[in-house]
């Protein structure tokens, strides 16, 4: 009898083991598979200032991104997705969330405006009181151009001499 007849059964099964594999659940102890000890990922970037304070941080990084009309539209986009929710669309703490939980601090404030881009940047990658770290949600570039976005935001509020002059120029 041929092996490759429309009749025929194989004497053996080749690699058992892929056609005999145990089923897991998600939640069963087993099923749960973690990276070999001492790996990262290739997009792992490691973050030196985890321990310190937003204040301290704030001269030690500077935003990458040039503020620019495509920059700020990403920026409007992610903080709409994370950050609303609580800051509002204004960034002034008043967000949907707000009757359930305590109003986050403004990002109108004189604090928080005159704190330096680093300083916005490290309280979204480490989190700060009630806020989470956004570090695994959002992207590095992302959060920068959040904090472009912020900045936009806090300029509409209390623009500079120097924004009054040019929108009186158009």
């Amino acid at each position: 009898m041929s092996g490759c007849g429309k009749h025929s059964l194989p004497n053996f099964t080749f690699m058992p083991d892929m056609s005999y594999s145990p089923a897991y659940k998600a939640q069963e102890v087993g099923a749960v598979r973690y990276p070999p000890a001492g790996t990262v990922s290739r997009d792992f970037q490691p973050y030196r200032y985890s321990a310190l304070k937003a204040d301290e941080v704030g001269s030690k990084l500077r935003n990458p991104l040039k503020r620019t009309a495509d920059v700020l539209a990403r920026g409007q986009t992610m903080y709409n997705t994370h950050c609303i929710v609580c800051h509002g669309s204004s960034g002034e703490g008043d967000g949907t969330i707000v009757p359930k939980y305590p109003r986050p601090p403004s990002l109108q404030s004189d604090k928080v405006s005159a704190w330096q881009d680093g300083s916005i940047f490290h309280v979204m990658t480490v989190g700060q009181n009630l806020m989470p770290s956004y570090r695994s949600q959002v992207d590095a570039a992302d959060r920068w151009a959040i904090v472009h976005y912020i900045r936009a935001l806090q300029r509409s509020k209390k623009p500079t001499a120097e924004d009054l002059r040019v929108a009186n120029a158009r």
